[in-house]
């Protein structure tokens, strides 16, 4: 991807000139789609998958860091929610923990001290993955604890709201642990043209 492709892909962003489809981001006007899945599995069950939103933030990310003069930053952290609102397009890592209820309790919660690390592969065939190295959360709660989605940032403190929002998804139906569940997450970020 040229420079000039990268600026004519931020000024789509900008003026908002794409497709907010089933699949992810689409600019018609180049003909990229970007899309991206999480998947998930309590207690070494089966595996689940769910597409996400690459919000607009997150993609301006993906372009200033990959092409423009960003650095990269020291990692990218997943997090959890358990809000009844769909991702939207304008989510931002300032608003996320509201809009979306992130779960910050490590008593109600998971008992991780901070949002669990995203350690990808090497991208291959237009994608990159956590998924030989899942993030492990141990759930903590009196009860039972419902988890409606999950999100791809920058900043690992849970309920920060410095950083990048990458991507978010809210799943079709709520995940529900008890205290002690182990649950695995991951993320593949795909790029097609």
């Amino acid at each position: 991807m040229n420079n000039g492709l990268r600026k004519e892909l931020k000024r789509s962003l900008d003026q908002e000139q794409y497709d907010l489809t089933g699949d992810g981001l689409y600019f018609p006007r180049q003909g990229i789609q970007v899309t991206g899945k999480y998947f998930d599995r309590v207690n070494d069950g089966e595996w689940s998958c769910t597409k996400n939103l690459v919000v607009a933030e997150g993609l301006s990310h993906i372009l200033n860091v990959a092409l423009g003069s960003t650095a990269k930053p020291a990692g990218y952290y997943l997090a959890l929610f358990n809000g009844a609102t769909a991702p939207a397009a304008n989510w931002t890592a300032s608003n996320f923990p509201s809009v979306a209820s992130e779960i910050t309790s490590t008593t109600e919660g998971y008992s991780n001290a901070t949002r669990p690390q995203w350690t990808p592969n090497v991208a291959s065939s237009g994608s990159i993955s956590n998924l030989s190295a899942m993030a492990s959360l141990t759930i903590a709660t009196a009860a039972s604890l419902s988890v409606t989605g999950a999100a791809l940032l920058t900043n690992s403190t849970r309920g920060g709201t410095s950083g990048v929002l990458v991507s978010a998804t809210k799943f079709a139906s709520a995940r529900t642990f008890q205290n002690g569940d182990v649950y695995q997450l991951g993320y593949e970020l795909d790029l097609s043209v």
